[in-house]
Order: C-alpha cells, then structure tokens, then sequence
C-alpha cells in the first residue's frame, strides 16, 4: 500500500507508534504525555481506514492502535504495514513498534511489517520494563522476580508463554537476525554501549537489550536516542523524551464537568492483578454485579440477564454512586466458559470476545441511559470492545495514575473520562485509585484550561447472579 505524502505547515510528529492494542497504546501514550508531549491514539483497525490522514500530525507524538494482538499474522502484518506508512506520510521523526511487555501476540510479525514498511533493516528492541515488575537478565525475562514461562503468562487462554528466553521467542517469529545486548555492557554506560551497537548493527537486524533496573532505560535511551525504529514496551518511551528535547506549551480546552452520575467500573480480565484490584473495591463496599459467562452462549438467558444487569447497574449510577460490573474470572469460572465454549464450536478467541461484546453492550446502554461519562475499564479485549461500541476512535492521553496506567479523554461527539487498563497491571489498590481519579478530574477546582506541549521546530456490595 502507498500512502501519499499528507502536506501541511503543522510540525510533523516527534514519534509515531503503532500499538497491538488500546491498552498498551495507552501505556506508551501515558510515558510520552507525562514528559510534556501532546499525545494522541487513533483506532485504526484497518487499514487505511483513516477518511483525513492529516489529523496524525496535530499532536506530538501520534500513536495508531492496529488491535492486531489476536489477529492471524499475515492481517497484523498488513495492519501494520499500512499504519506505519501513514506515520511516514506524516513525517514522523521516529518510529515505535509496541508490544506486550512480555511478547504476547504477533510480535516478530509487526517487528517485521514496520520495518519493510520503512524500508530499514535495523530496531532496538527492549521489553524490560522495572516499574511494572519486568526484567531482563542474560535474555531471560522476568515477571516480579519469576522466569516468563513459570509466570501466570504460562496460561494465558490466548497466548500461552512457554519460553523465557525473549532472544529465543523473537527469533523464532522472524527471518532477520536478533542478538541480546546484555547488561554488562549496558553497565559500562551509554558511550561504549553505543561503539557497541554501532559494531553489532552490521551483523544483526534487531537488537533486544538486558533491562535490569530503570538505569538501564536510561542508559539505553542516552546510547539510541537517534535510532529511527524502537520495538517492545512502553518502558523506553519514559527515558527518550529527554534525549529529544524541550516543548512548549498549547492550551487545549478544559476538562467537562462531571455529569453527576457514578463512576462505572467494568472488568473483563483474568490476570491476578486485576482479580486483586477488584477484591479491594469489594471490600470496599462498593456495588458490584458479576457477569456469568456461561449465561451468555443462550440468545434468550444473555438477553434475560443483561437486562438485569442493566437495572440493577443504572439504579446506583444514576443516584451518583460508582458501580463494578465484571465478567466471573475464578478458575472453574473460566473452565466452565472454554467448555461451553468447545461445544459451540468456539476457541479461547471466540469466548473471550463473546464475554467482551457482552460487557460492551452493557456498557453502552448504561452510558447512553444513565449519561455515565467517567469509566474505568480493565482488560485489552474489553477495553477495545467498549470504545469501539461507543464509537471513541481518538484519544488525548491526559495524566498518569500508576506506571503505564493513565486517563484520558475522548475525542468526538461526547468527551468521555477514561482509564484503560492492561489486565496485569497496577497495584491493589489502582482501580480505587482510578475511581477517585476520574472524580476528580474536570472539578471545579480543576476546571481550568489545562495545557500541553507543542514542539518548538520540527526537531462487597453485590447482587447475586448464580440462576442455581
């Protein structure tokens, strides 16, 4: 696909993304929008989908959102692809290839369609990403201290991880070279770190680098500042801002004042740090409706208990008070859903999207009847899954709550708050913290114009719901 040049006298981008999906375009967006840059994400699901490209070069770093981590890879190549080009077209001055933290997904796929898409045959590549508990030590990657293929990744319904050598995982999803870089060069610091690469670049086509601690980002980031094409986490993202240089401010308008209605919570993870967060809220008393996924493979009980659901739901949002609605993720929850799933003729995919097009839908008419406009949504899939059915296809990144984890705004017909949060993210407490956080935000105290960067050059309470 050739994507003709987008002409205009607006600065091009300093950084154009593509993300495998909405939750890790907000991670990275959420690194580059706390370092002063006007941060955007588009949807763009498919190709060549966006009617005005000229829009990718109003913020300062512009972040496309494929939604290609379930994809079958020859559609995530393409997705790919065609986003990166528009990125060129744009005249973004580097390019980031995002991806799970652990390499979920199609990752030396999307590696490979950025960079044909560039023409270029070279990318740093780091994973590693401390804050949230990710190392790398000798390629082994690590998840809070435990090797990847002994993590809760190792069960993943979708994207099992069976390997912790991430040297190992990439070269076996491409036909370029990989090499590690590994941490006692990093340690000598960024100037030799850099003769290094210069020497290695010759020899290999992605360079996947040891991350032991956030001096490490640093260090890289100080050695690579000027690459044209980095890969992996967000982590990174925190670190190159500063080898780029200062923005000046843009005042954009206020933040909208608060409807009145609740904060709506909606979960369809099954990561252990989602499962955690949502006890917290419990024990906090606030109202919750668990979904039961087996309820849904029956056209008449789906109808019967989402409109339970509803009632119950949009009774304490309308009244003000925050509300939970999650998808049931204990373990024989889960069981129970794949079975039904397998006599249905569906995989882990098809089950995991029928329990987000449910919560979708819910979630829809809870904002259309109620007129929420604060949510919080944890889970890539569901996350994807409400915005698309609430028709959000842009996002301004505003302000981080926890590493990788910040709120934003919609760009569109009706400004709606919004946290999105990665399933395996945050701590205890952050979908609380999300909460207070969204009610906070657009008050009186802070209804004034809010700035942001402009580059100067171009350089417990719970029903139940268990029918038995």
């Amino acid at each position: 696909m050739q994507t003709k040049n987008i002409a205009s006298t607006t600065p091009p981008p300093i950084l154009g993304v593509v993300a495998d999906d909405i939750t890790g375009a907000n991670d990275i967006g959420s690194m580059t929008a706390k370092a002063g840059y006007l941060t955007d994400v588009f949807s763009y699901q498919t190709p060549g989908a966006l009617s005005d490209a000229t829009v990718l070069r109003e913020p300062n770093v512009c972040i496309l959102d494929t939604d290609s981590r379930f994809d079958m890879p020859e559609v995530a190549y393409a997705k790919v692809y065609a986003a990166t080009r528009d990125l060129k077209a744009a005249g973004a001055q580097h390019f980031f290839k995002k991806t799970c933290s652990v390499f979920r997904g199609n990752v030396g796929v999307e590696f490979d369609a950025m960079l044909d898409a560039l023409e270029e045959n070279f990318a740093i590549v780091v994973a590693g990403f401390p804050k949230n508990g990710r190392q790398t030590l000798n390629g082994i990657h690590y998840v809070r201290g435990v090797p990847l293929a002994k993590s809760e990744f190792r069960n993943d319904p979708v994207h099992p991880l069976l390997e912790s050598n991430l040297v190992t995982v990439l070269q076996s999803q491409t036909r370029r070279k990989v090499a590690l870089v590994d941490h006692a060069i990093i340690a000598q610091g960024a100037t030799i770190l850099r003769q290094h690469i210069a020497i290695q670049r010759e020899r290999y086509n992605y360079l996947l680098f040891d991350v032991i601690d956030q001096s490490s980002l640093t260090t890289i980031a100080a050695a690579t500042h000027d690459a044209y094409v980095f890969c992996g986490s967000s982590a990174l993202g925190e670190e190159l801002p500063r080898a780029w240089g200062n923005v000046s401010p843009q005042p954009v308008a206020a933040l909208p004042a608060h409807s009145g209605a609740g904060v709506l919570i909606v979960s369809g993870s099954l990561m252990p740090q989602t499962t955690a967060q949502i006890q917290h809220l419990r024990d906090q008393d606030i109202y919750s409706w668990k979904l039961e996924p087996l309820r849904l493979f029956d056209t008449a009980a789906r109808t019967e208990t989402l409109a339970t659901a509803h009632a119950a739901l949009a009774a304490h949002l309308s009244q003000g008070e925050d509300a939970l609605l999650y998808a049931a993720n204990d373990a024989d929850s889960v069981a129970i859903a794949r079975q039904a799933g397998a006599r249905h003729g569906m995989g882990a995919v098809e089950v995991s999207r029928l329990i987000s097009s449910a919560l979708a839908e819910l979630t829809t008419t809870l904002v259309s009847k109620t007129q929420v406009d604060r949510l919080a949504i944890a889970g890539g899939d569901t996350s994807a899954a409400i915005c698309a059915r609430l028709g959000v296809t842009r996002l301004r990144i505003l302000e981080e709550i926890q590493p990788g984890l910040p709120s934003c705004l919609s760009v569109g017909k009706r400004a709606l708050l919004l946290v999105l949060k990665s399933g395996s993210f945050g701590t205890p407490t952050f979908l609380a913290e999300a909460v207070a956080h969204l009610r906070g935000a657009g008050s009186k105290q802070e209804s004034t114009a809010r700035t942001f960067p402009a580059t100067k050059s171009n350089s417990a309470k719970e029903a139940s719901h268990d029918p038995a």
